[in-house]
């Protein structure tokens, strides 16, 4: 056998590793004294050897599903060994990465680094996340890490200082603490960054399942203590979700379970799934205001579903061995298909949403996919294969091009499954058996175990026999010109259309401040008067209107939502065309709008000839049979 110098020398560099402090954790301290004026301040001590030392931030972040990590809102960064500053080079390619040589005698590198948290211009990590009152930090926007046989596996030390008088939330274990000065256990890096925190001025914890094990906990920050408050009802809600995932699933990965839940009008609004808890940003009047809670009622049941899909199961093109390599999100459609329909039914299931929501969300996502005529170019697949592209796209366009509808679509093809396993097996099984045989198992502390789409087929088939190749193939690979409405019809329902605005759609236009003439002109519109995407082919799109016009008359009146929409319900047969004068970079002009269909909005009709599956699937699983079911309210 010849001598091979070069794995000679590799092998004595992870000798020399192992010798110089490889195994001794990165310190890292967080001072967010100055978060609110938007401002975080972090330390880094990383144990290295002299020589080349390229170090990364975090660009692909798990549940983000693109290169979304933050870079842009790092300023002010410095490196310096035994006291000296260092020169540096960002990488010219890849601008997440930072070059510079360790010099001799050196065992480490010390980095000092600010953060913007307000600064947005992208989405989750990259999104707002602190206001004077309030933060929510993810670490992964405050390092930087090397290159190791396994960087996931690096440990970390981690301080937080925090303003005077600021409580957080974490599932990240306490080893001390004393006064805004917290203390962490070390902690991979993935567990870390997998471990965000919510703190403010204005906060309180609410344990959900007292004196049981696990246990399970609600943290919320808000920029008023008027918008910590909770009712008796929604506090036994959210503890009936804590109950009906543990029964769906029959074991759980977390040791314990945080929801890190922000009250705010001021960061920015989404939810983002952990092993341990979810980051869950919402308006500041979400838990004071019965319509802001019914529009957000899925969130927390959706990022929860995540712990066991997403998290404990994740596909394995997104099991990426560290944070650099680009994830493979063909699978979104599980991962956030499947998440999204359970979303929906644990939301209906634990009393925060009731049967009527559920059915009046289905049927406006039913609607609008059916509608959207990209999917005549584009299968579902792509859009997850896309989702980097698709996630931070304009809102132009979006029926042209598809948005991600691997989420709401999914909520259809998910629906269709869980309704023909039931058929199949005369009502003894359902989806809840495949979640349960699937992402159940033994209860453990957070791991990943990866899958691939042969797995979930062949998992589909133990449950329940049927051609679930052909099925997906035919909803999922393949081009098709309607959304997949199956499980609807399976469920003893239709989608029809009615002239009387749903009360569901009603709460979200006053929340989101539009409104929703889209089955009839084929468009929103804001409550200024700004013309959302118009749908290909609809009578608007036939007149020549597109997005971003300003209406500002209906039939020679001032335009208003009642004005707007008393003209749309009186375009009957006999009556002409609607006129609607819009201005357009000071340009104005008078569009001929030729409908005659009166109001159009899309509804859930009964079909009483079948029996209602929608109905047996939204039952709660934990429900005594001596108490009313939370979701009949």
């Amino acid at each position: 056998m010849k001598f091979n110098r070069g794995i000679f020398a590799t092998l004595f560099i992870f000798k020399l590793l192992a010798a110089a402090g490889a195994e001794k954790p990165v310190m890292l301290e967080v001072d967010a004294t100055d978060a609110p004026r938007n401002l975080l301040h972090a330390r880094l001590h990383i144990p290295a050897l002299p020589g080349a030392l390229t170090l990364f931030y975090p660009k692909w972040i798990p549940g983000e599903h693109s290169p979304s990590g933050p870079v842009n809102n790092v300023t002010g960064l410095k490196f310096f060994a035994n006291g000296r500053p260092l020169d540096w080079q960002r990488d010219a390619e890849d601008m997440f990465q930072f070059h510079l040589v360790v010099p001799p005698g050196a065992e480490a590198v010390d980095v000092t680094l600010d953060f913007l948290p307000a600064a947005g211009g992208g989405v989750y990590s990259a999104g707002g996340s602190s206001t004077p009152h309030l933060l929510d930090l993810s670490w992964n926007q405050l390092l930087l890490y090397p290159q190791t046989a396994a960087p996931l596996k690096i440990s970390f030390a981690t301080t937080l200082i925090l303003p005077d008088g600021w409580k957080f939330g974490t599932a990240l274990p306490v080893a001390k603490s004393s006064g805004q000065k917290t203390t962490f256990s070390p902690a991979p890096l993935e567990t870390l960054i997998d471990s965000p925190v919510v703190a403010g001025e204005f906060f309180r914890t609410i344990d959900l399942t007292p004196g049981e094990n696990p246990p399970h906990f609600l943290h919320i920050a808000a920029d008023s203590t008027a918008a910590l408050e909770i009712t008796d009802a929604d506090k036994t809600n959210f503890t009936r979700l804590v109950r009906e995932a543990n029964a769906l699933f029959g074991a759980h990965h977390y040791r314990d379970y945080h929801f890190l839940l922000t009250a705010s009008d001021h960061v920015e609004h989404f939810g983002l799934e952990h092993h341990e808890s979810s980051d869950d940003r919402m308006n500041e009047d979400f838990l004071t205001d019965a319509d802001a809670r019914t529009l957000g009622a899925e969130l927390l049941p959706h990022e929860m579903f995540h712990s066991w899909n997403g998290k404990f199961r994740r596909p394995a093109g997104l099991a990426t061995p560290d944070y650099q390599q680009p994830m493979r999100d063909e699978l979104l459609w599980v991962y956030e298909g499947l998440t999204d329909y359970y979303g929906k039914v644990l939301a209906a299931r634990s009393g925060l949403e009731t049967n009527a929501d559920f059915r009046a969300v289905l049927a406006l996502n039913a609607a609008m996919l059916d509608h959207r005529t990209g999917r005549q170019w584009r299968s579902l697949a792509d859009t997850a294969v896309a989702a980097p592209l698709l996630y931070d796209s304009p809102g132009a366009g979006v029926n042209r091009r598809r948005s991600v509808d691997f989420y709401s679509e999914g909520d259809l093809i998910w629906l269709e499954a869980d309704t023909i396993i039931r058929q199949q097996t005369q009502g003894k099984k359902s989806l809840d058996d495949f979640c349960k045989k699937f992402h159940g198992g033994e209860s453990s502390a957070p791991e990943v175990v990866p899958y691939d789409y042969a797995e979930v087929v062949k998992t589909l088939d133990a449950v329940a026999p049927f051609d679930w190749k052909k099925f997906f193939g035919e909803r999922v690979y393949a081009i098709t010109p309607h959304a997949p409405l199956g499980g609807i019809d399976n469920g003893g329902w239709r989608l029809a259309y009615t002239n009387e605005l749903p009360a569901f759609l009603k709460i979200r236009e006053a929340q989101r401040k539009y409104t929703d003439v889209s089955c009839s002109l084929g468009f929103t519109i804001t409550a200024d008067g700004i013309i959302g995407d118009v749908l290909p082919g609809s009578p608007g799109d036939q007149a020549g209107i597109f997005q971003g016009m300003k209406l500002v008359a209906v039939n020679g009146q001032a335009w208003s939502a009642k004005v707007l929409r008393d003209a749309v319900k009186a375009a009957v047969t006999d009556r002409p065309p609607l006129e609607l004068l819009t201005e357009n970079n000071d340009f104005y002009r008078t569009f001929k709008v030729n409908y005659h269909g009166g109001e159009q909005y899309p509804v859930l009709e009964r079909v009483t000839s079948k029996p209602d599956l929608l109905d047996q699937i939204l039952q709660p699983l934990t429900r005594n049979p001596d108490t009313p079911s939370p979701t009949q309210k």
